[in-house]
């Protein structure tokens, strides 16, 4: 499992995240350990209440456990590694919540703990919390069978086209996958030697190369947004600057965009605009698909919890009835038959409870499967548009490439009159 965790405080909006069905299919609020409420929100407020008798600020251990996307994970494995976990950071026994959350087919965990100790009133201490995790997660990815991630394997084998929150919020306002971009300009940089291959490159996928204001060098889009190149490669400003030199060639940002602006044929413009109408079409029919698909397993899980209920409580006023009352009780009681028929229902009662726990979980992964179905669609959507647009964008680099030649023949054929000119 990927394991991720942060000490942080503001309880009632991590508990407000952590309830949000915006963003998740499937939620369920599986244990609230130590704490005195039912509830997430008044759960969180008891350890804030608590932690202002101490000077601790990030009052909460919060953590995620993600398996890998077409693992089927029971309830006891989360619960078993949440208690791993929990042993090695010296958490146990203080205040946990657990909460599960599905989305896309996908289903997670985060446990968070209190890290107040209230008979001491001090915070427990994180040290290194991380590279115990990552230790952990290495474990069960290989007590599962699971395929290793190159991030475990070796720190410097993660994946580099890793995005920041604000790449991929600035991606999504332009509609274009930041993981998309930098592959793409990772690899035009690995094609490339110096500035004039490497500005040759990007302009035939659309993409213009400038002089920043305060980074020596950016990424301009046809759209005119603007893009760290540095960041974009992985790669500090230094080494840039090694194979593109100082970037006082460069036009400014303004200057790009104007050029932009000339260039950019409203034709272009429409046919990128159709293919994003196409693929929200499109998009629109698969969510709608999506969002009937969850109400219905929603409806089926509700109905299995309604008739696990009445059958929990059938099943249990059964087997009080088996518990013989007054005189016959009392001796059952002397001859040991008493002990005998509690300890088969206790036997049977746990059994049951088993058999309830499989069926639930036997649903959820049927569900899980039928989603995971629906999401290689979308995917298969996604990667179609991302297709049709990375051809639009190289339509667009043709066109640019054109409209510069066009230009150089230009000036040249007026330069070559000119001479005629003074020669006559």
């Amino acid at each position: 499992m990927i394991l991720k965790a942060s000490q942080r405080g503001g309880g009632q909006d991590l508990a407000a995240h952590l309830m949000k069905m915006d963003d998740n299919e499937h939620l369920s609020v599986h244990e609230l350990r130590g704490f005195a409420s039912d509830n997430l929100r008044d759960a969180f407020r008891e350890v804030e209440a608590i932690s202002k008798g101490t000077k601790c600020r990030q009052y909460l251990f919060s953590l995620s456990l993600s398996p890998p996307a077409d693992a089927r994970v029971s309830v006891d494995d989360f619960e078993k590694a949440i208690g791993r976990i929990e042993k090695h950071l010296a958490l146990e026994d203080q205040p946990r919540a657990i909460v599960f959350h599905e989305k896309e087919g996908r289903r997670h965990a985060h446990a968070v703990w209190s890290r107040i100790d209230a008979d001491t009133m001090t915070a427990k201490q994180m040290s290194f919390f991380k590279q115990k995790l990552m230790g952990v997660s290495r474990e069960l990815y290989l007590e599962h069978g699971w395929k290793l991630p190159r991030g475990l394997e070796r720190a410097s084998e993660r994946n580099p086209t890793n995005f920041t929150l604000a790449e991929w919020q600035q991606a999504k306002r332009q509609g274009i996958d930041p993981r998309w971009l930098k592959s793409t300009l990772q690899d035009c940089w690995q094609r490339s030697d110096n500035s004039s291959s490497f500005e040759r490159s990007i302009s035939e996928r659309g993409f213009f190369l400038a002089r920043g204001d305060k980074r020596s060098f950016v990424i301009l889009d046809h759209q005119g947004e603007v893009w760290s190149l540095p960041r974009m490669l992985d790669l500090k400003t230094n080494e840039v600057r090694q194979r593109l030199g100082e970037g006082d060639h460069l036009k400014s940002v303004d200057e790009t965009k104007e050029i932009i602006g000339q260039r950019m044929t409203p034709a272009l413009r429409r046919h990128i605009e159709e293919s994003k109408k196409s693929f929200a079409k499109r998009s629109a029919e698969l969510n709608a698909a999506k969002s009937a698909m969850t109400q219905a397993h929603r409806t089926e899980r509700a109905a299995l919890s309604t008739r696990q209920a009445v059958q929990w409580e059938t099943e249990t006023r059964e087997r009080a009835a088996r518990l013989p009352m007054g005189l016959r009780g009392l001796w059952h009681r002397i001859t040991g038959q008493y002990r005998d028929v509690r300890r088969a229902n206790e036997h049977e009662a746990e059994q049951s409870r088993q058999r309830q726990t499989h069926e639930r979980q036997s649903l959820i992964d049927a569900q899980r499967e039928q989603r995971a179905a629906l999401q290689m669609d979308f995917k298969e959507l996604r990667s179609a548009q991302a297709k049709q647009l990375l051809e639009l964008r190289g339509d667009i680099g043709r066109f640019f490439k054109f409209t510069r030649n066009h230009q150089t023949q230009d000036q040249s054929r007026r330069r070559s009159i000119g001479l005629r000119l003074e020669r006559s």
